[in-house]
């Protein structure tokens, strides 16, 4: 515990002693430094990426990784590969965004908080819309999924059904986490006073 607030107080320090000498520097010589690093950031950046480009090793490396995943596209190319991909996509986006708002609420009530649990559930969100999104866009290009309302539909309401079944579970994990915090400080506390 006491090294984690050491640690906060250090990068608290390092955060706040540039803003404090920048806060003697006039608004716009401060601008001009801030656009001035990002301009630099960004040409080292675009310097990297080309040498990345250029480099026999990186392209093995690339194609070794896109490979694979090349092989897995052929693989899922059978009709109702977009149905599912769709169904899966707005599962994940809907018990998510529940455990994000409603779940998070419920674990609020009972005196619960897990930063880690909210940052997870959120990438959960972002990585299952960006899916979603990315499915959405690939049927359409790939196959007559988007042109069935039946076949949306039925894909939507699946994957929301399935969603709140998630969030349920996902839920319900939580609430036992926040029991489980509980009794292990209560046990704690009485070793320490007993």
């Amino acid at each position: 515990m006491f090294g984690t607030i050491k640690t906060s107080l250090v990068l608290a320090a390092l955060l706040v002693s540039p803003t404090l000498v920048w806060a003697q520097e006039p608004q716009g010589e401060i601008e001009a430094k801030a656009r001035q690093t990002l301009e630099s950031a960004a040409e080292t950046a675009d310097a990297v990426a080309e040498a990345v480009d250029k480099s026999n090793q990186a392209q093995e490396v690339s194609a070794g990784i896109l490979t694979p995943i090349y092989h897995l596209a052929e693989t899922f190319a059978f009709p109702a590969f977009y149905w599912v991909a769709f169904a899966i996509m707005v599962t994940g986006v809907v018990s998510f965004a529940l455990q994000l708002t409603l779940g998070k609420l419920v674990v609020l009530t009972r005196a619960g908080f897990s930063p880690s649990e909210i940052l997870s559930d959120a990438l959960g969100l972002v990585v299952g819309l960006i899916g979603l999104v990315l499915t959405t866009q690939a049927a359409t290009e790939n196959s007559s999924f988007t042109e069935s309302a039946a076949a949306v539909l039925s894909a939507a309401i699946l994957g929301a059904m399935a969603g709140f079944v998630f969030y349920w579970w996902g839920q319900k994990q939580e609430l036992q986490a926040v029991a489980g915090r509980r009794r292990t400080t209560a046990t704690n506390s009485h070793k320490e006073t007993g």
